[in-house]
């Protein structure tokens, strides 16, 4: 029997939002388990920690594999359901579709997360002005410079040629995050313009914040 995909995850967080897209752009099938990281006072946030020590979402398992850290959870995916890749065949193209990715997952998202918001107001007394605009500030960096990147040839309807890869998986719910902080991804035209693509495609649909049995009425 082949083992179950059952991805522990929440519908707002941008790396779980990662994980849906590749699992998605896969076609497989997963168990969507809701684990709420924003009220941790609660028994049962004290068992998902059981199974991830950090408190953070995403957690992915196949069968008796326990898998944490979104990008790791994607690179498994396509070692293990290599069709259709993420990752392209090319050691170069390969290189910089994972740079493309870190820019999103290394330089702008651990900034603008949940912990380090929640210090700069607790520890540092900082607004919620203050941290709205800490947010803009280093997503507004992270764009521009990955604006610049995606000048190349390379870039075609997606952040690397026409297809998919792991680059968009973590590009797209930056740039959700980008708009729910208040920017106007507009700004940057080849970002945007990806994103309108990604926005037509049946997988990023399927795997939007919006689309989840999670999400509130109201978002």
């Amino acid at each position: 029997m082949t083992p179950s995909l059952v991805l522990h995850n929440l519908f707002v967080s941008s790396a779980s939002h990662r994980v849906r897209i590749g699992l998605h752009l896969k076609g497989l099938a997963f168990e969507y388990v809701s684990v709420n990281i924003l009220e941790q006072d609660t028994p049962a946030f004290a068992a998902y920690k059981e199974k991830n020590p950090q408190g953070l979402v995403p957690t992915l398992f196949h069968g008796d594999v326990r898998l944490t850290q979104s990008l790791a959870i994607l690179e498994y995916l396509d070692e293990v359901f290599p069709a259709p890749a993420l990752l392209p065949k090319d050691p170069a193209a390969r290189a910089r579709v994972r740079s493309l990715a870190m820019y999103c997952v290394a330089e702008m998202q651990p900034l603008q997360n949940l912990r380090v918001v929640r210090h700069l107001r607790s520890a540092l007394g900082r607004s919620d002005e203050d941290a709205a605009a800490w947010r803009q500030h280093w997503v507004s960096l992270g764009f521009d410079n990955l604006e610049k990147d995606l000048a190349s040839p390379d870039t075609g309807t997606f952040c690397h040629g026409d297809t998919p890869t792991l680059a968009d998986c973590c590009l797209i719910p930056q740039i959700r995050s980008a708009r729910r902080w208040g920017l106007d991804v507009a700004r940057w035209p080849r970002i945007h313009r990806i994103g309108a693509h990604a926005d037509a495609h049946e997988a990023f649909q399927k795997a939007a914040p919006e689309n989840q049995p999670d999400t509130p009425k109201s978002a």
